[in-house]
């Protein structure tokens, strides 16, 4: 049987990866944040739409996770009724073809469609094997002309469009599928965690953040720590696991099952080492799995964090999951539970010495 936590952290996931939310678009993210958090603190939200939940005294301690997933916008409507479409955050064009996607219109519908190309039957044998560039996909979503997509549909220039998944558990225990678990298990955790330091109490000024527009530079954690102002930001990501074929397994440092990341290193932010050896020491007592990892590529919003004010000790905790930036990524709902744990046990432990002792230089 499940715990009420194990429940809570399935439904959450479930929700919050089939909303539709890409970048600049962030409308269903932000209203289950709200919906979940309104008894749990003063909420209030900045000019780019990040949101945010305050609660206790003390230092200010950011939790934040980015409510955008990667997607597409409409940027024209052939005559013949067919979508073209700009990508809005890191796609990798192998994975999009035949793939569903949902368009959101201003009306606050969604019209399915699917993600084509030219086939293959009218290329000449030497173009069959490349990759197709995104700017010779289109969307097909049945109309027959730019005024049905536009008059019937209510299809415009600029409509989000996100891709259809459903979150379906696999057939290992603890294994489930969906899109967006970057990075919507760092906002199911970053509920979670708030939901359970609320009842538990913390020694802080907890804020709860869900930022936007992550995956198009960093944006909305900019604005949101000019708002808010943290004394520290604990940020909470759904990174790519290294444990498929392709990998050397004894180099993984992003292995399903193996625990909560801590992450030490990526190209756009340093780790405050004290905040890590804290971090690395609260899972160990803890008993809390985890795995310790130092990124070659990538970023979060702790590359925006770090910079604001006069500098916030910032560190990065992620769920591993596989095939992120695509319509199926895997993730072990084990490491979701060590992530939300260690969240809490590092929230309980930042009070003012601590946190004072982060940054205490001379």
């Amino acid at each position: 049987m499940l715990s009420a936590v194990q429940n809570k952290a399935i439904s959450l996931l479930q929700e919050l990866t089939e909303a539709h939310s890409v970048p600049g678009h962030e409308d269903e993210v932000r209203a289950i944040f709200v919906d979940e958090l309104e008894s749990h603190g003063e909420l209030s939200s900045d000019g780019s739409g990040s949101v945010f939940c305050e609660s206790g005294s003390g230092p200010r301690v950011m939790v934040a996770g980015h409510m955008d997933e990667v997607g597409f916008l409409v940027q024209n409507i052939t005559l013949d009724g067919f979508l073209q479409f700009v990508a809005v955050g890191g796609w990798w064009e192998h994975s999009l073809l035949s793939q569903r996607v949902e368009i959101r219109t201003r009306r606050g519908d969604k019209i399915v469609g699917v993600v084509a190309s030219k086939p293959p039957h009218f290329l000449p044998a030497s173009q069959r094997s490349q990759i197709i560039p995104l700017d010779q996909m289109f969307i097909d979503v049945g109309a027959s002309s730019r005024e049905e997509a536009e008059r019937d549909m209510g299809i415009h220039i600029g409509d989000p469009i996100a891709p259809v998944s459903a979150f379906t558990p696999m057939s290992r225990e603890d294994y489930f599928m969906a899109k967006a678990f970057d990075n919507r298990v760092g906002m199911a955790a970053t509920i979670q965690s708030g939901q359970i330091l609320s009842a538990s109490g913390h020694p802080n000024r907890l804020i709860l953040a869900g930022t936007v527009m992550e995956e198009v530079g960093l944006r909305g954690a900019k604005t949101a720590a000019y708002a808010m102002k943290p004394d520290v930001a604990i940020v909470l990501e759904g990174p790519p696991a290294d444990d498929t074929p392709g990998f050397a397994r004894s180099e993984a440092q992003g292995r399903l099952g193996g625990g909560v990341q801590i992450r030490l290193f990526d190209p756009t932010a340093i780790t405050n080492p004290r905040l890590a050896a804290l971090a690395i020491q609260v899972a160990r007592e803890e008993g809390i799995p985890h795995q310790v990892t130092v990124r070659r590529s990538g970023g979060t919003d702790a590359g925006s964090f770090h910079l604001s004010g006069s500098g916030v000790p910032s560190i990065v905790l992620g769920v591993p999951a596989r095939y992120i930036h695509s319509h199926n990524s895997i993730i072990d709902l084990n490491d979701y539970l060590a992530m939300v744990a260690l969240t809490t046990a590092l929230v309980s432990r930042l009070d003012q010495t601590q946190v004072d002792a982060l940054t205490s230089y001379l």
